[in-house]
């Protein structure tokens, strides 16, 4: 696409989101351009989910195409830059400076619950694994928002999110990537480790899932069947009991001096 289609399709944005849902016609009169011109730009941001054409309220239904306006969609509003992180920011300095850090954990946690109660709806579907449970828990992440994806590796597993919503407000309130990952832990099952975050400057946050100890086996479940562990060494001889003496060694024991009778 050339720079010139993407400068004029910017400008039929702007134009719908400072001036409301127009006709192609008004559009173009702004533009100063034809209107066949604009309704090419139209057609192209339509197929891209960003406006969308409507019927005007109010016009009747005579000789000839009824009026229709273009509106902005959601997809078309989020190309725009938003105050949402200000507004974040404000909220938690004042929070901040009311109840100190707690507060702002306790802001974190309600606003984690939610995203928690969801997730874990799918990881209860999978393995115990702590591994297994991270995959489960990166499609759910993703859904959120997150473009997370967990793979094994040599140490255990790993839980990588590509995308922070809150990256801005997390930069000065690290909080929300603490509250973020205790929920993490709770959801995989297991304690785990923040090595990189979004807010910190990193290009992706990676959260370090841990395998079992090096060469311990887990000795709880082979398949459905239970396994018991083995003895300790030297548990087993403890467990044999002591034989009786023998009537030849009873019978070898010399009597007393009182018991023998007089010659």
């Amino acid at each position: 696409m050339r720079a010139d289609d993407v400068r004029t399709r910017d400008r039929v944005t702007a134009l719908l989101l400072e001036h409301g849902p127009q006709t192609a016609s008004e559009l173009a009169a702004r533009l100063g351009v034809s209107a066949a011109a604009v309704r090419r730009h139209l057609d192209a941001l339509a197929a891209r989910g960003r406006v969308e054409e409507r019927a005007a309220p109010g016009t009747q239904r005579g000789r000839g195409r009824p009026a229709r306006r273009f509106h902005l969609t959601d997809a078309g509003r989020s190309g725009f830059a938003h105050a949402y992180d200000d507004l974040a920011l404000t909220a938690l300095r004042y929070v901040a400076a009311s109840g100190g850090p707690d507060a702002v954990r306790a802001v974190a946690e309600a606003q984690l619950a939610g995203l928690e109660r969801r997730a874990s709806d799918a990881v209860a579907r999978t393995s115990g694994a702590p591994v297994e449970r991270a995959r489960a828990l990166a499609g759910a992440l993703t859904a959120e928002g997150y473009a997370a994806s967990a793979s094994a590796i040599a140490s255990g597993g790993q839980l990588c999110q590509h995308h922070c919503p809150v990256a801005h407000v997390a930069a000065e309130f690290p909080q929300l990537c603490e509250a973020e990952t205790a929920v993490i832990g709770r959801l995989v099952g297991t304690h785990v480790q923040r090595l990189a975050t979004i807010a910190h400057g990193d290009g992706v946050c990676t959260t370090h899932i841990p395998g079992p100890p090096h060469g311990v086996r887990d000795h709880t479940r082979a398949g459905n069947r239970s396994i018991p562990a083995s003895p300790v060494p030297g548990e087993r001889a403890a467990r044999v009991p002591r034989t009786a003496p023998s009537t030849s060694t009873a019978r070898s024991t010399p009597t007393s001096d009182r018991e023998r009778t007089p010659a």
